[in-house]
């Protein structure tokens, strides 16, 4: 039991780092414009409307990385080849994506990658267990 939980959290905190890390990448490749807080909800809204849109394609990117690391992580860690794990935080990113988008504004393009791009994550749980196999 105490793997499962663990095999969960590790996904978790290695997605975050995953989605944070493609998220930053793209900050550095598309700066906000000077001078607005991103802090501020509305300054953001505004950002979003206006924004490139390789700048917002960049979350979708991250969320990819962030699904794809999930699955693996987490079944990596539980070691039993089964999908649970993976599910588990597809449902997780994807209910905080949604609520994401909701406060924030989003083209329908983004909601339809931003909701089916968690998929990934049972990718990322086929890849471990492909690798687990090759041992």
């Amino acid at each position: 039991m105490l793997r499962k939980i663990l095999a969960t959290l590790a996904g978790l905190v290695a997605a975050s780092f995953a989605v944070g890390l493609v998220q930053q990448l793209g900050h550095y490749l598309y700066p906000l414009p000077a001078g607005t807080d991103p802090n501020d909800p509305e300054a953001i809204k505004n950002y979003v409307q206006t924004a490139p849109f390789m700048a917002i394609f960049f979350v979708i990117i991250s969320y990819a990385a962030g699904a794809l690391t999930a699955g693996f992580v987490s079944t990596l860690v539980a070691n039993d080849r089964k999908k649970t794990y993976a599910a588990i935080l597809g449902i997780v990113f994807l209910i905080t994506s949604i609520y994401m988008m909701i406060t924030i504004p989003s083209p329908i393009w983004f909601w339809i990658l931003g909701i089916a791009v968690w998929g990934l994550v049972f990718v990322g749980w086929k890849m471990a267990v492909s690798l687990k196999k090759s041992n």
